[in-house]
């Protein structure tokens, strides 16, 4: 006699009981942790990053995106609830740490005058410095720049932009993020190369 396999029902699993069916690659069992602890940890991410939503469910999704990739080497898991929450907050975590360092271009570039004693000439440098920016910023895609100085030299909300450009706010937002990620990459550069030139 041959015995069927019985597939199980999923939504009555504990979340101990899904993740070894989650470690043999069970999209279901994942479905179902996802449905599970998404609008939880998004709501707390939301909460973490002072209401933005948008970035709370692009958290969200990277942690579970992370999650079902190293779904074969998992660690051991006691409280799913809580291994989730942990890298949510990592999560976020690395996320503010990385838009600080992004949107304070110009005060990193005052700190490195400090960290390394620039002589009585610094002020001609940070010109210098601060015309480069500006030549960076001037290089950027047009919409990627019209967004940007909206934001950091007109100070508007992203509501306020995408208003006035006929955008969407997620529009707004991946512009910004765009740009910060391009000035980033680019300043580190010059930074350097400033430091080998004078020192």
């Amino acid at each position: 006699m041959v015995h069927a396999y019985k597939i199980p029902v999923y939504d009555k699993l504990s979340d101990e009981e899904l993740i070894p069916f989650l470690r043999k690659d069970d999209h279901h069992a994942f479905n179902e942790l996802y449905e599970r602890y998404k609008g939880i940890l998004t709501a707390h991410a939301c909460k973490k990053l002072n209401g933005d939503l948008e970035t709370a469910k692009e958290v969200v999704q990277d942690v579970f995106m992370n999650f079902w990739s190293n779904r074969n080497n998992l660690p051991l898991i006691n409280l799913l609830k809580a291994y989730l929450f942990t890298l949510v907050r990592n999560k976020i975590l690395n996320y503010i740490q990385h838009q600080e360092v992004v949107t304070r271009y110009a005060d990193s570039f005052s700190n490195f005058k400090q960290d390394y004693n620039y002589p009585a000439d610094n002020r001609i440098r940070e010109k210098q410095m601060l015309e480069i920016i500006d030549r960076e910023i001037d290089s950027l895609p047009a919409k990627m720049k019209e967004v940007f100085l909206l934001s950091r030299k007109n100070y508007l909300s992203h509501k306020q932009i995408a208003d006035q450009l006929d955008i969407s706010e997620h529009t707004v937002k991946n512009h910004i993020k765009s740009a910060l990620r391009i000035l980033r990459s680019r300043l580190d550069l010059v930074l350097m190369i400033m430091m080998l030139r004078h020192y």
